[in-house]
């Protein structure tokens, strides 16, 4: 009797703990991964495409460098000023960091670079630096913190050292 005295005090406190406990962890099935997608740049920029990339990326000398910035009111850090250009003058926005920008485009010929390629510095192998092409062999590009958004020569002494490769989105 006594036994059953115990079990019926001691059964609202098993209730009890079993609320108190966690739920045994479900897992959910793994979802495949997402591909990346690559943005889809018109099969050709036209001249006058071309052309108001480079007038919109000119437009734009003088905005502070700011790491991780991508619009002007903001500064501008390298990749920062391209996808700010592309979105703004062809609805495209292009890969986030300088190693994905590498390998975005399709390689140019230094002989047939035209305003609004890309142009990609690296060490060895490694893209460190891009900017964007706008003719007679400059470039516009946020080159680092505490500068400016700036117009530079492809054979400027620092430059011209660098591993360059020209890209055509």
């Amino acid at each position: 009797m006594r036994f059953i005295y115990c079990l019926t005090l001691a059964a609202p406190l098993w209730l009890l703990a079993g609320c108190g406990s966690p739920p045994p962890a479900v897992r959910a099935p793994a979802a495949p991964p997402t591909p990346v997608q690559r943005p889809e740049v018109p099969s050709r920029l036209s001249a006058e495409m071309a052309h108001d990339i480079a007038i919109h990326a000119l437009g734009l000398v003088g905005t502070p460098y700011r790491y991780g910035g991508n619009t002007p009111d903001s500064g501008f850090d390298c990749s920062g000023l391209i996808g700010y250009v592309y979105r703004a003058r062809v609805s495209v926005a292009p890969p986030r960091t300088v190693a994905q920008l590498s390998a975005w485009g399709q390689p140019v010929a230094s002989e047939i670079v035209r305003t609004g390629d890309l142009v990609v510095f690296g060490k060895n192998s490694t893209p460190t630096h891009a900017g964007i092409y706008v003719g007679n062999g400059r470039f516009v590009h946020a080159p680092s913190t505490g500068g400016e958004v700036r117009l530079d020569h492809l054979q400027s002494r620092y430059w011209a050292a660098q591993k360059v490769a020209f890209l055509r989105p």
